[in-house]
C-alpha cells in the first residue's frame, strides 16, 4: 500500500511540473507559441532525450532561466517515478495485484460459505476450526498487517485463505464476501456497536443468512438479537462457565478439550438434518444404523421447524423420523460428511424418480 501511494504521489508531482512548464512556456514565450508546442517542449524536457528547442530560448533570459528549473525538478521527479515503479515490481506488489483479483474471482464463485468479519483473538479460534473441518470461509480484516502477520505465523496451514482487506461495517465489502450468497456469517469485532451495525446490514441482505455476534457487553446482547442475529455469544461469560467447569467436572472438560485437539481424528458433535424426500424419512432411528453404517453415536433430535429450543436427549431406536428433524451427532467429521451425502444423494434421486 505504501508504494502505490508512492507511484500515485509521484504520478501527481509529474502531472503538476507539466502541466505548470506547458504555462510557463506559453507565458514567456509569447503568443506565438502554441499549446502543442508547450506540450512538447515540457516533454522532450523532462525527458532528456536530447532533441533540439522546439521553442527558442537562447534571446529570452526568463525563458532559459524557467527552462533549467524545469530540467532539474524534471530530473528528480523523473527519478522518483522509476524508482517508485522498480520498488513496486521487485517488492512485488504488482504480483499481489494480481493474486487479489484472482482470490476476488475464487470468493465471488463461492455459495453456502461462511463469512468471519474480524481476526482478532475470537476470529483467530473461529477460523481455525472452520479450516479445520473443512468448511469454505472468507474473512474481512481491516489491518492489512495483522492479516499478513497472522499468514506468516501459521505458516503453509492458511496460505489459501480467503480474504478481503476493508471495513466489515461497509456495504460493498460485504458484498465482495458474497453475503448474499452465504450460510452463515460470525462477527468477532471488538466493538459492539459495530457487530450491531454488521447485523443489521447482513439481515437485509440476506434474510436466510445464520448470523452469529460476539458480544462483550451483555446489555447489547439483545440489542442484536432484536437486529436479526441468531445467536449471540459473550467470551467473558463463556470463559466464567469454562473456570467453573474446569472446578465441577474437570474430566468431561478434558474430554471435550482431547476431543478439539486431537490430530489423529477431527472428532466434534455436529448435526444432521433430514432433508425433503430424504429415504430416512418415516424410518425409526434405530433403522439408520448410525452407529455400524457411520460410526456416529446420536446424542439427540430435535426439530427444525419448532421455535424452542426443545432437545430429545438420549433418543429411543424405535423413534420415527420425519422432514426438518435434526440429529445431534458424535463422531469423526469425515464420517459425519459421508452420512450428510449420502442422504443429500439419496434425496436428488428420490425426487427426480417420483
Amino acid at each position: 500500500m505504501e508504494l502505490r501511494r508512492r507511484i500515485i504521489h509521484a504520478a501527481l508531482l509529474l502531472v503538476v511540473l507539466v502541466s505548470l512548464s506547458i504555462f510557463g512556456y506559453r507565458l514567456l514565450g509569447g503568443p506565438s507559441v502554441t499549446f502543442l508546442q508547450a506540450l512538447y517542449m515540457a516533454v522532450i524536457t523532462l525527458a532528456g532525450v536530447g532533441y533540439g528547442e522546439i521553442i527558442d530560448t537562447s534571446q529570452h533570459p526568463a525563458l532559459r532561466i524557467f527552462n533549467i528549473f524545469v530540467v532539474l525538478f524534471g530530473v528528480m521527479i523523473t527519478a522518483y517515478v522509476f524508482s517508485s515503479v522498480t520498488a513496486f515490481l521487485v517488492e512485488g506488489d504488482y504480483s499481489d495485484m494480481f493474486r487479489r483479483r484472482k482470490m476476488l474471482k475464487k470468493i465471488s464463485q463461492l455459495k453456502n460459505h461462511y463469512i468471519v468479519c474480524g481476526l482478532g483473538d475470537t476470529g483467530r479460534h473461529a477460523i481455525a476450526e472452520l479450516e479445520k473441518t473443512a468448511m469454505p470461509y472468507v474473512v474481512i480484516e481491516a489491518n492489512e498487517d495483522s492479516l499478513k502477520k497472522f499468514m506468516e505465523h501459521n505458516g503453509e496451514k492458511y496460505k489459501e485463505m480467503l480474504y478481503i482487506i476493508g471495513d466489515a461495517t461497509d456495504e460493498e465489502i460485504l458484498e465482495q464476501a458474497g453475503v448474499s450468497r452465504a450460510v452463515a456469517l460470525l462477527t468477532t469485532l471488538n466493538q459492539d456497536k459495530e457487530n450491531l451495525v454488521i447485523t443489521v446490514m447482513v439481515r437485509q441482505k440476506n434474510p436466510q443468512i445464520r448470523i452469529v455476534s460476539r458480544c462483550t457487553d451483555l446489555k447489547f446482547s439483545e440489542r442484536i438479537m432484536k437486529a436479526g442475529a441468531n445467536s449471540v455469544v459473550s467470551p467473558n461469560h463463556i470463559g466464567g462457565m469454562r473456570l467453573a467447569s474446569e472446578v465441577l467436572r474437570p474430566h468431561v472438560v478434558g474430554f471435550l478439550d482431547l476431543m478439539l485437539k486431537e490430530q489423529s481424528r477431527t472428532l466434534r458433535i455436529e448435526e444432521v438434518i433430514i432433508p425433503d424426500s430424504s429415504p430416512w424419512i418415516g424410518k425409526s432411528l434405530g433403522s439408520l444404523d448410525l452407529r455400524s453404517r457411520y460410526n456416529l453415536l446420536p446424542m439427540a433430535l430435535k426439530n427444525a421447524a419448532e421455535t424452542t429450543q426443545k432437545l430429545w436427549v438420549n433418543p429411543p431406536d424405535n423413534i420415527g423420523l420425519k422432514t426438518g428433524v435434526i440429529i445431534i451427532v458424535l463422531g469423526d467429521i469425515s464420517d459425519i460428511k459421508r452420512a450428510r451425502e449420502d442422504s443429500a444423494k439419496t434425496a436428488v434421486f428420490s425426487t427426480s424418480r417420483g
